[in-house]
């Protein structure tokens, strides 16, 4: 299943829990997008892992999200493509994933 998803839209969130429960994919379109970097993850050196990098630290919550979600985000740069593999090296902390699991769900409210 692939649909728009990540940190900032997030309107799928109950669908990729059902295919996780029947173990099926969830490929989220636009998966590194949605805001502004600093606005996701903070500044690059933050000290935090998921402040390393704003792209890398939303595909890494993505991967921490659930273990349904397959990323393949794209890219036309070298140093974007390097920000994405780095994502997939980041472990999120279960205090790094409650600074960050709120911010879609607090623009998803805003926008209503």
């Amino acid at each position: 299943m692939q649909n728009l998803d990540n940190l900032a839209q997030r309107q799928d969130d109950a669908l990729v829990d059902l295919l996780a429960v029947n173990r099926t994919a969830f490929v989220p379109f636009f998966p590194a997008g949605g805001l502004q970097p600093a606005a996701v993850v903070g500044a690059p050196g933050g000290g935090h892992p998921a402040r390393c990098d704003p792209h890398g630290g939303r595909l890494a919550w993505l991967l921490r999200r659930s273990p349904n979600i397959l990323l393949v985000p794209g890219t036309s740069s070298t140093a974007h493509l390097r920000e994405n593999v780095a994502g997939a090296g980041l472990t999120l902390s279960e205090e790094d994933l409650a600074e960050l699991d709120p911010i879609g769900r607090s623009l998803e409210h805003a926008e209503r």
